[in-house]
């Protein structure tokens, strides 16, 4: 999770809001992916830090299921990040801070408990919550000035 922050702070650095995420293979450890958001520097709104490492990974490994591996993210992930989440058949998923607002695991739209969701990784939210809270009240605190 400390690399998923690292990631985050260099996400804040290039004025993104600050998420990180990196996939880890929990059989070796190995990181096969880091990311961090990306959305205004690619003009994608789909570059959430979740899905550029799983795009990463996928390209890395050369297949489209990523099943067992785990994703570390600074925040809870939205609708669209659980369900490429599902899709990729994470194992598991740890999150940072809870998202009230825009979550859609512990949150919102819940895609994980939805009868229609197909693949369902374990989840473990909480992990270094506060400072990932931290950086983001920060980042968002300088820019409303």
């Amino acid at each position: 999770m400390r690399r998923a922050l690292a990631c985050a702070q260099a996400a804040a650095q290039a004025g993104e809001a600050p998420v990180g995420a990196v996939l880890v293979d929990p059989a070796t450890g190995e990181v096969l992916a880091e990311a961090a958001n990306a959305p205004i520097a690619r003009h994608d709104p789909t570059a959430h830090a979740e899905i550029c490492a799983i795009r990463a990974a996928a390209g890395r490994l050369g297949n489209y299921r990523l099943t067992g591996l785990w994703l570390y993210v600074t925040l809870e992930p939205c609708a669209m990040c659980a369900g490429a989440i599902s899709h990729a058949r994470l194992g598991r998923v740890v999150f940072g801070a809870d998202d009230p607002k825009g979550g859609g695991v512990r949150h919102g739209a819940r895609v994980f408990d939805q009868p229609t969701c197909h693949w369902r990784p374990e989840v473990q939210g909480g992990l270094l919550a506060e400072d990932s809270a931290a950086l983001l009240r920060s980042f968002f605190r300088a820019r409303r000035g």
